[in-house]
């Protein structure tokens, strides 16, 4: 299918799958007119794609862990070195989560005038 079928199907830009496409998360063919061509399979693809970017990994941990993934939701065959990665990914997660609670908390000080 072309770009624009994907896109059509997936609700996601030509943009981002080209996007997608430069950081080695979604692969296209050329057809003889220069066109990207994409599979059935890019359906997926991109689908499990937008499933990890909305659980907070980067394009860079996703092109790790996509060929480890099923299904639309996705769900994973969790090997030692997924496992370990996913965890760290977490812990970093948290950090966040402290980091941005220290700020508010800061903020919230500065706003009740203690």
């Amino acid at each position: 299918m072309l770009i624009g079928e994907l896109s059509r199907r997936t609700g996601v830009s030509p943009r981002l799958l080209r996007y997608y496409e430069e950081q080695g998360l979604l692969e296209a063919g050329r057809g003889p007119n220069g066109y990207r061509w994409y599979g059935e399979d890019s359906v997926l693809t991109v689908r499990q794609i937008r499933a990890l970017l909305n659980a907070g990994l980067s394009t860079g941990v996703i092109r790790s862990v996509l060929p480890c993934t099923r299904g639309e939701r996705p769900e994973f065959d969790l090997c030692p070195d997924l496992r370990a990665l996913l965890n760290r990914e977490l812990a970093a997660m948290d950090e966040r989560i402290d980091g941005l609670r220290r700020t508010r908390g800061a903020l919230a000080t500065y706003l009740t005038g203690a």
